[in-house]
């Protein structure tokens, strides 16, 4: 069943709120000041660090601007070429990243969790309800004093979870409880369920690739869902997670990353995943020795290869139909695994041809132009980076 709603500012008390958790030597910029400044044009970084964070943009990546929030935020693109949803505790707090401004809307959640956009539609899931918000990533990036109309689909059992919204209305959406994840839901553009599958224990993330077929990550292999049909395709080991799925949706190919042992301390990964949508195969490929990474490390570029920043210190071109490394470029000193997965560590995103890496060590930004495979920026910060979001 379809309900929309119509979300309103929370009268400015989001920003107050947040502003007090912010470290008292970092004080948060004017809104209306940047507002006041001409902005440049070119990509803008949203850099998060330990209570705020801030936008970078233009061709040199000028601080256009520092926001107060929590300790701890997550950023993620909305897909609306203008703002990036900033995870909170109050749900997902909407950063303009044009103007900029870390706006006074924010979409309320008990436990914001993952941001999909695909076919023109932003999709945020709360974990502690399971409810799915569904905006037209056109009408967000028109957003003014209230955010657009936004469809919003009940979850039936709370849990970690996502959903994707494909070109025709349909919906898919994991299913779980409680005691844990056990697969996905797949529902028309009434609402109404069409497949369902339960053989994905532990499933998490998803991805988009060619023709819009879906991959979910399981601890024992991967969905593919193609055409409203649901295949399991099984690890190589009897555990075998996957959890995040990196994926160009000019592409077949999904690289998605891949967990071996169950007890193995630390965030480090040492494998691969390749999975073939149109041949619905999936192999594992391990690195070279002394190539390990985390789940922020990889992303597709400009070629639909894919990128990995290892613990070397290296930005690794991929291919991804055999899983070779085609390419390496130093980019940071060498790493170690954080202690908690919150923890800053060297990640990358990649937008057109240019490859964003986080070096918390230096307190900087890399920028890496793929196609020349050459750095063609260092930006330093002033405070330790950990999540990127990149727009344009």
């Amino acid at each position: 069943m379809k309900k929309t709603l119509q979300f309103a500012a929370l009268a400015g008390g989001a920003a107050l709120i947040l502003a007090g958790c912010a470290s008292a030597e970092q004080p948060a910029s004017d809104p209306a000041d940047n507002a006041a400044q001409t902005a440049p044009a070119g990509p803008r970084v949203a850099v998060a660090y330990e209570g705020g964070v801030l936008v970078l943009g233009g061709d040199d990546y000028e601080n256009l601007g520092e926001f107060a929030s929590e300790d701890f935020i997550r950023l993620n693109s909305a897909g609306d070429g203008r703002h990036v949803m900033v995870t909170t505790s109050k749900g997902f707090h909407l950063l303009d990243v044009q103007q900029p401004e870390l706006t006074d809307l924010v979409v309320p959640a008990a436990a914001a969790g993952h941001v999909v956009s695909h076919a023109g539609r932003t999709v945020l899931y709360d974990d502690a309800t399971s409810d799915t918000t569904i905006f037209d990533s056109a009408e967000l990036a028109k957003t003014g004093d209230a955010l657009p109309e936004a469809e919003v689909i009940p979850g039936v059992t709370a849990h970690h979870g996502v959903s994707v919204e494909l070109e025709d209305g349909t919906m898919i959406t994991t299913v779980g409880d409680e005691s844990g994840r056990t697969g996905i839901r797949v529902l028309d553009e009434d609402r109404n369920e069409i497949a369902t599958n339960d053989e994905c224990p532990g499933v998490h993330g998803e991805g988009t690739a060619k023709d819009e077929t879906l991959v979910f990550g399981c601890e024992n292999g991967a969905l593919v869902v193609k055409d409203g049909k649901i295949t399991k395709l099984t690890s190589p080991d009897e555990y075998g997670r996957m959890g995040n799925a990196y994926v160009s949706e000019d592409s077949p190919l999904v690289v998605m990353d891949y967990k071996d042992d169950p007890d193995a301390e630390g965030y480090l990964l040492r494998n691969i995943t390749l999975i073939d949508t149109d041949k619905n195969t999936l192999e594992k490929v391990a690195l070279p020795e002394g190539v390990e990474y985390t789940y922020r490390g990889v992303g597709r570029g400009p070629d639909d290869e894919a990128v990995l920043i290892g613990t070397d210190g290296k930005l690794h071109t991929i291919d991804p139909a055999t899983g070779e490394i085609v390419s390496s470029l130093s980019v940071v000193d060498p790493w170690e695994g954080p202690a908690e997965w919150q923890d800053p560590h060297p990640s990358v995103k990649v937008a057109g041809s240019f490859a964003y890496v986080t070096d918390p060590a230096d307190s900087e930004i890399v920028v890496v132009d793929l196609d020349a495979d050459e750095i063609v920026n260092t930006v330093k910060l002033d405070h330790v980076p950990n999540e990127i979001a990149v727009v344009g």
